[in-house]
């Protein structure tokens, strides 16, 4: 597939983005599977579940070896042949051999996504053998000459009448797209002649059992039976990751895969195959068994203490079916066989950086994708590994030669400091709007109306705490250290000033440590890991020493990264100071709910219909839902429930300058809700996400004011009718 250039990607991103039918079917598809996910495991402790998974599936690599040689002695004992593939080359050249020996003209596969990495198909048809896939999605697609969309769903991206078209042209007639029975029946008609003519079956398989030599095949249609039992020669290929130990292990994850494939509790077709069965066209009245074994990289990263949790995917899909990126482009667009969060990882592991080198930035690392796992990977922290990787390996034109430079300025606090205030000079001329820093020159011009810099303030807040700060407070009954974050000490700083007006009505004393800087966020998002624990060190050094009960900010990312430190210190001297620190932190909402259990002093001014936008890290990071909406209600404020609230927004940091067009349709997707729901406020708990929100409702013409949940709990209340300073009025300093 290979892009040349970046640019060249995200023209075929425009390109995804106007496609309208792909774009509703995605959005609708991904708002459906939320809520089938949340039926299939209700009143299950779905995270003890994917733990367990994880567990199972770790456990299997760390005996990877072992757990092959046991498989192969069993399967062998009950008449299968089994073969090692150390590459995908190997793995085709094996295949094309057991069919040329069995004289097969005529092969009929069941959906394999592991035959689809080393691309089976074209290499069996170049060899002269006849390949029909059987399964209905993977044979539109085999008609229409594409690449699955989707590891479950491969024809998502396809409507019936593009389905109706291409049936036509196999039937030689016009058919009606209406007629979906009809449509189904040409398929079926099809398939059976297929499945009768076929010299060899191949198929995939989602679990190997070592101490049975047993292979496990989920199915909802029945064409995979057909597939293993018709054809004299059956061939499963099998990637060696599929390996588990016993059958406790295969119904540990059986528990979870078919659920969060399609909300069942288990597939319509479940098949075990051990062993060579009966078979009268085989030879010896058997079936021709072949297992073939595919190593094309696994073995080499099955100990990595990082990248071997990619090793643990157990293909659910459900990674894209909850990422921003995906439901807004799809898979051809956001991976290359493997689609998805997984997808960038395996993209980079199996085909190499020059396939990933594009995809893996399209992340707006919302943290969906790490809770949704059947297996329970850290799949944001694998991409961030890779991403890395990636930019170490290729150097191209569109490669970021800057990043290594611009996080180290980032790690140096003054430095930072010093450059961002004169940016804060410098910017004048481009400023409108207040907000946001408009009309660049032309190498900085955006070319998507959505992307846009904060105007950097000129006094921050840290200038701002010495005129700010509470006096006598000693005699508080808490000492809460203040951690600012980037946005909220030199965009919003007014943010700060309502912490500390809130903070200080509750009695708790605030302070300020000024060695303080960014919390590392993007740094570890460079994948620079050494600068990342270098900025750990310095805000642990510089709030261990302002000896506060607490640590609290209003950003709710800074939150959950600060949490990360022990993680990324850990092997370090200041492990133990990090792990501490990172005890202590919370975010302004839940400190505010949990700790101080805050209530107002007085009944508001005015209050608001108010919809609520719930930050990535905040309600994944920080696995906060409770407290912002809680709090918004305490205040008196209307607040209505959105289907959507959990969703990105699509700023991501960087994101929304890197991708602008996926942002702004991730965006469209956040605020259409928003305005439907007839709220005149959004808040929200991440400045970042205000930026966001902010812009794209400006741009949209939207009557709906952003806020921080704090603004709308400051005393009086907001002003309903009209806009305000929390509006986002420029800061006239």
């Amino acid at each position: 597939m290979g892009y040349s250039s970046k640019r060249a990607y995200r023209r075929a991103l425009r390109a995804a983005l106007d496609d309208r039918f792909l774009g509703e079917t995605l959005a609708r598809f991904a708002s459906n599977f939320r809520k089938v996910h949340d039926q299939a495991f209700a009143g299950q402790d779905y995270p003890s579940l994917t733990r367990a998974v994880g567990r199972v599936k770790a456990g299997a690599l760390e005996s990877l070896e072992a757990l092959y040689h046991q498989f192969v002695a069993r399967a062998e004992e009950a008449g299968a042949h089994v073969h090692l593939a150390h590459t995908a080359e190997e793995a085709n050249h094996i295949i094309a051999e057991i069919a040329r020996d069995a004289g097969v003209r005529k092969i009929v596969k069941s959906k394999s996504m592991t035959t689809e990495e080393i691309f089976l198909n074209r290499h069996l048809e170049n060899a002269g053998h006849q390949v029909t896939e059987t399964d209905l999605g993977e044979w539109i697609i085999q008609l229409k000459q594409e690449r699955p969309s989707h590891m479950t769903i491969p024809a998502i991206h396809l409507s019936r009448h593009q389905v109706a078209d291409l049936f036509a042209q196999v039937e030689g007639t016009p058919l009606d797209p209406d007629d979906v029975t009809g449509l189904v029946e040409v398929a079926r008609r099809r398939l059976r002649q297929a499945f009768l003519e076929a010299d060899m079956g191949i198929t995939g398989a989602n679990l190997a059992i070592a101490e049975t030599g047993t292979l496990v095949l989920l199915a909802n249609e029945g064409n995979i039976r057909l597939v293993t039992t018709l054809p004299p020669v059956h061939v499963a290929l099998v990637g060696l990751e599929k390996l588990i130990p016993n059958v406790d292990a295969a119904r540990t994850i059986l528990e979870v895969l078919p659920r969060n494939v399609g909300g069942q509790r288990i597939s319509s077709y479940v098949t075990w195959i051990t062993g060579a069965n009966q078979c009268a066209a085989g030879p010896d009245g058997r079936k021709a068994f072949h297992i073939v074994f595919l190593d094309n990289g696994r073995s080499k990263i099955a100990h990595h203490p990082v990248l071997s949790q990619a090793l643990r995917c157990v293909r659910c899909g459900a990674c894209a079916n909850v990422c921003p990126v995906y439901t807004a482009v799809g898979g051809h667009r956001h991976g290359h066989i493997y689609v998805g969060a997984i997808g960038l990882v395996l993209t980079w592991l199996y085909h190499g950086s020059a396939e990933a080198q594009y995809l893996v930035d399209n992340c707006t690392n919302c943290l969906a994708c790490r809770t949704i796992c059947s297996a329970g990977i850290d799949l944001p922290a694998l991409i961030a590994e890779v991403r890395g990787r990636v930019r170490r390996e290729v150097s191209s034109p569109d490669s970021v030669e800057s990043v290594p430079s611009l996080a180290r300025v980032i790690k140096d606090r003054r430095l930072f400091h010093r450059v961002l205030r004169i940016a804060s000079r410098a910017q004048g001329p481009f400023v409108q709007e207040g907000m946001l820093v408009r009309h660049l020159p032309h190498f900085f011009r955006a070319t998507d109306r959505v992307r846009g810099l904060p105007a950097i303030v000129r006094h921050p807040f840290r200038e701002r705490w010495l005129r700010i700060r509470p006096q006598a407070a000693g005699r508080s009954r808490l000492r809460v250290a203040l951690f600012a974050g980037c946005l909220v000490d030199f965009v919003y700083p007014h943010l700060g000033e309502t912490l500390v007006k809130l903070l200080s009505r509750a009695g708790v004393s605030v302070l300020f440590p000024e060695d303080q800087g960014c919390c590392g966020l993007p740094v570890a998002m460079m994948s620079e890991p050494v600068l990342a624990a270098e900025v750990a060190r310095q805000n642990v050094t510089a709030f261990e020493q302002a000896g506060a009960d607490h640590v609290v900010t209003a950003c709710a990312s800074c939150a959950s990264h600060l949490k990360t430190y022990p993680a990324l210190l850990c092997g370090h001297p200041d492990e133990a100071a990090a792990r501490e620190f990172a005890n202590r932190v919370w975010d302004i909402s839940s400190f505010l709910y949990h700790v101080l259990n805050w209530r107002p002093s007085r009944s508001p001014d005015s209050t608001a219909r108010v919809a609520y936008h719930a930050p990535c890290h905040l309600c994944r990071g920080l696995a906060e839902t409770r407290a912002p909406k809680a709090l918004l209600q305490q205040a008196g404020h209307d607040v209505v429930d959105l289907d959507n609230e959990q969703v990105c927004c699509g700023f991501g940091g960087s994101y929304s300058w890197a991708f602008p067009e996926v942002s702004r349709a991730i965006l469209d997707r956040k605020l259409d809700p928003v305005a439907a729901s007839g709220a005149t406020h959004l808040a929200t708990d991440c400045p970042g996400c205000i930026l966001q929100l902010r812009r794209g409702a400006r741009l949209r013409g939207d009557p709906v004011e952003t806020h921080h949940v704090i603004e709308l709990l400051e005393e009086p209340g907001p002003t309903v009718a009209g806009t305000n300073h929390l509006a986002g009025r420029s800061d006239p300093t």
